[in-house]
């Protein structure tokens, strides 16, 4: 198993760690019932995506 020569520098470590940040989710508001949800999934509020009824909250609480 290959071992480094030298150990590498404070400057050259930090680089390559300065992508690894952790971002925030970005929140969008449903266009139907305004409550919060994340962009480009559907609303677990109303049931819509783009615009459109994927599904009834009143046949999700049937099942």
């Amino acid at each position: 198993m290959a071992l480094p020569k030298r150990r590498h520098s404070h400057g050259r470590t930090r680089r390559r760690r300065s992508h690894d940040a952790l971002t925030t989710p970005s929140i969008a508001k449903c266009s139907e019932c305004g409550e919060p949800k994340m962009p480009h999934r559907l609303c677990a509020g109303c049931g819509t995506y783009k615009g459109r009824t994927v599904f009834s909250m009143d046949e999700a609480e049937l099942e």
